[in-house]
């Protein structure tokens, strides 16, 4: 029977539609009421990634992500991947180096529906032997598929070489060694230490009522899985040069060069994302301009700014020919230099902020992403940014704030530098 102890207590926001509530058994449940839609997204967030796994089981968040889906103790998986797709609804699921999510969207009037079928596939997963051997053939060509993409795998050298011992180097994905050693032990002895009532969340947006989610939750999260597992902070690696070229079999050179940044709660962040924005976001930024429109080196040019909880990087991509490698990396290295030593025009720094503005608020009129943003609010922070507090921090950031923060990360010489070359043909 559902019960709600002393002790649960519900929250909002003035002025939002924003309410949270912790049930008895720890977990949280955070709703965005959204009354002019006919649909409401889902998700399950658990506060756990490939960011809690050693070496010797890196990749078993992602693979247990997959398991998740192949059957419960009441569904099998067939019964499940036609739960919500026969009422018009579709559901999938996600893993980072922090968190993983089991997510759906649907018609309002089968909310239900989606939290039954998600709570049960994160409380009651059997992970069938059967499937499990199929689902390692799955996830091999996945990695495979990933080993094809040039762009994906200078981003993974990038990130192997740049955090060194961190965890945040290891591939999300894991490696082919492993997948085919996880046993079904292996998987219940991982939900088991972090598949607990303190590291899940239920998120929702869209039209439905808060105390309905509320109930629905005590209905169907009744696990009472207590969570013995300290999170474990890891230290970052020093800072230091590194250069390294890997030769593959394309056509095209891929480079990706940059530096350890700072972490999701900093007060660097809206000045680094304003930064960001100048430098290599959008096809008006200094990068795109300069490498791809007046010297032709690149289709594709950008700068990346990624922050998690402990630490975060920052990085520029480029695609370009193998004889013009070099000339790509002198063009970004001075595109940086400039940006440290000559303050933004007040023009240019407008535009950045009506940029991450714009894309930011833009991306709410999705359901989906609104309750994405309202599981990774809880997750980093805690509590609810409201969309105003968000705006005012960008609108705060001076061109003299974004000089700083690039004075603080451009060290050239210690960035991290991995090149794909074409292999040389005989």
């Amino acid at each position: 029977m559902a019960y709600r102890a002393k002790s649960s207590h519900t929250q909002s926001v003035a002025n939002t539609s924003y309410k949270k509530t912790t049930l008895a058994n720890g977990i949280r449940v955070i709703s965005e009421e959204i009354p002019t839609v006919k649909s409401a997204s889902i998700g399950i967030w658990i506060n756990t990634g490939s960011r809690n796994e050693s070496p010797e089981i890196n990749g078993i968040t992602h693979f247990i992500e997959h398991m998740m889906f192949k059957g419960t103790k009441k569904r099998n998986f067939i019964q499940i991947a036609q739960s919500l797709e026969s009422v018009g609804g579709y559901m999938n699921a996600f893993t980072t180096k922090e968190h993983t999510c089991y997510y759906a969207r649907v018609l309002d009037e089968y909310v239900e529906n989606a939290i039954d079928v998600l709570s049960d596939m994160v409380q009651n997963s059997t992970y069938p032997v059967k499937e499990m051997e199929k689902e390692k053939t799955v996830v091999l060509e996945e990695i495979k598929r990933s080993e094809d993409d040039p762009d994906d795998v200078v981003n993974e050298y990038f990130e192997k070489h740049l955090f060194g011992d961190h965890p945040f180097a290891r591939p999300i994905i894991g490696t082919a060694e492993n997948i085919t050693k996880f046993s079904q032990d292996d998987l219940f002895a991982y939900t088991k230490r972090f598949y607990t009532n303190e590291n899940i969340i239920l998120t929702a947006a869209g039209n439905l009522k808060h105390e309905q989610l509320v109930r629905l939750a005590e209905k169907y999260l009744t696990m009472k899985r207590k969570s013995f597992e300290k999170r474990t902070t890891f230290a970052s690696s020093k800072q230091k040069h590194f250069s390294k070229e890997y030769s593959k079999p394309i056509q095209q050179a891929h480079l990706c060069t940059g530096t350890l940044a700072f972490d999701v709660h900093s007060k660097l962040r809206y000045p680094g994302l304003v930064m960001n924005s100048v430098l290599g976001d959008g096809m008006s930024s200094r990068l795109f301009q300069q490498i791809r429109e007046k010297h032709g080196l690149a289709y594709s040019v950008y700068s990346f700014l990624s922050m998690t909880s402990e630490i975060g990087a920052f990085g520029i991509y480029v695609g370009t020919d193998k004889k013009m490698v070099n000339n790509a990396l002198d063009l970004s290295y001075k595109e940086l230099e400039k940006i440290k030593s000559t303050p933004l025009k007040k023009s240019e720094l407008q535009r950045a902020k009506a940029q991450l503005k714009g894309s930011m608020l833009m991306s709410l009129e999705s359901t989906s992403n609104r309750m994405m943003r309202l599981g990774s609010g809880e997750l980093y922070f805690g509590e609810y940014k409201t969309l105003d507090s968000i705006v005012k921090n960008i609108d705060a950031v001076t061109a003299d704030d974004v000089q700083k923060v690039a004075n603080q990360l451009f060290n050239i010489q210690n960035f991290t530098t991995v090149v794909l070359s074409p292999e040389v043909k005989n």
